[in-house]
């Protein structure tokens, strides 16, 4: 499955240098607004020590990593949703993606200028919340007056159902408050949100672009988004953008890991913000490993053995049979498939079985 997330903010908070960062594409990044004017994507593996593991066990021929595809949309400012600077533009790339990256300045810096003319993280994230809650009510209140008529003359149930599900998104977009904040009263409520595309229902991440000195611990600006984010069902990340730019230009692995531990950092900003994007989701990773392929792949948590067959090939979850699983944790102690399958920690399992974050999977299949 493909994974898409939108890093979003005001102009100049370090949208471009942090896609640069994480990704294999590189943005333009430059002291003035609307830097970014067409959405930049890239794409960058997931980080797996497990998948490193398994390819030094088996030796194949290829080593092949989830990926995440990242895309750095135009800055946007307050107004975007009537149109100002590249409001309409901003809103239908972010609508495209899965989840939200939405960086905020926490760093004084008087080099580099802010549209606002001054460093305030959870004024700058209220602007963006703003524009896309203007942009949801409109969408909320288009849908509303189509789903009452149906409600009203054709007793259509799922048109009742959605039309108290808009009516509580209304709500909370009138009180200021982001759709996220609505929770579904049952699955069927949950797929009609899905399909509603609404931005601020999209799980989002506040990510803290902090100076080089705050990048392990923060500062009083990470602690005000703190405060005002703990509400909401979202993630904070501290990162130093800058820094990590000077880690992604060091080519030895060694030199990188030297540079963390003086800046008393354990992983990349960049390493962490994959893994928190992947929990953000609810994703997990199943594995193939072979002579041929050692190979990671990006499931939902909770989807059965017949779905994760499909995200290799549509055909082995249409003509799905039985499959194979071993425990990551056994096969790294036994070292190999036969000797799984001997010691009789191999198991088979059927259409019901939920697969596991770290299963290695071997797939039975007839079409």
């Amino acid at each position: 499955m493909s994974l898409k997330c939108g890093i979003v903010g005001l102009p100049n908070v370090g949208k471009s240098t942090l896609f640069n960062c994480v990704s294999s594409g590189k943005a333009q990044s430059a002291n003035f607004p609307f830097c970014t004017i067409e959405p930049n994507i890239g794409s960058t593996n997931v980080p797996d020590k497990r998948l490193e593991v398994l390819a030094d066990i088996c030796k194949p021929k290829r080593v092949i990593p989830a990926t995440v595809d990242i895309v750095d949309i135009a800055g946007l400012v307050k107004g975007a949703s009537k149109g100002e600077g590249l409001g309409n533009q901003f809103l239908a790339n972010i609508r495209e993606t899965d989840a939200i990256l939405h960086v905020l300045r926490c760093f004084d810096d008087g080099n580099i200028v802010h549209v606002d003319g001054s460093v305030d993280p959870v004024r700058d994230k209220e602007v963006v919340d703003t524009e896309l809650q203007i942009k949801d009510l409109e969408t909320v209140e288009a849908r509303l007056s189509k789903t009452e008529k149906q409600a009203k003359t054709g007793g259509d149930k799922e048109a009742k159902k959605l039309m108290d599900l808009l009516l509580r998104y209304r709500e909370a977009l009138l009180q200021g408050k982001s759709c996220r904040t609505v929770v579904p009263k049952d699955a069927e409520e949950e797929k009609l949100a899905k399909d509603l595309f609404l931005l601020t229902n999209k799980p989002v991440m506040y990510v803290c672009n902090v100076d080089d000195a705050s990048a392990a611990t923060g500062n009083a600006y990470v602690e005000a988004v703190r405060e005002a984010v703990k509400d909401e069902n979202a993630e904070i990340l501290i990162i130093s953008a800058r820094t990590e730019s000077e880690i992604a230009e060091m080519e030895s692995y060694e030199d990188r890991q030297m540079f963390l531990e003086e800046m008393g950092l354990e992983e990349s900003g960049v390493v962490r913000l994959i893994q928190s994007a992947y929990h953000l989701l609810n994703l997990q990773t199943f594995f193939t490993a072979g002579a041929d392929e050692c190979r990671a792949w990006t499931i939902n948590k909770g989807d059965k053995a017949p779905r994760a067959a499909g995200v290799i090939h549509t055909d082995f979850e249409k003509g799905f049979i039985r499959a194979e699983v071993i425990k990551y944790e056994d096969f790294v102690n036994y070292k190999s498939e036969a000797a799984v399958r001997a010691a009789g920690k191999l198991g088979t399992e059927g259409k019901e079985y939920v697969v596991q974050d770290g299963d290695i999977m071997h797939f039975l299949f007839n079409v």
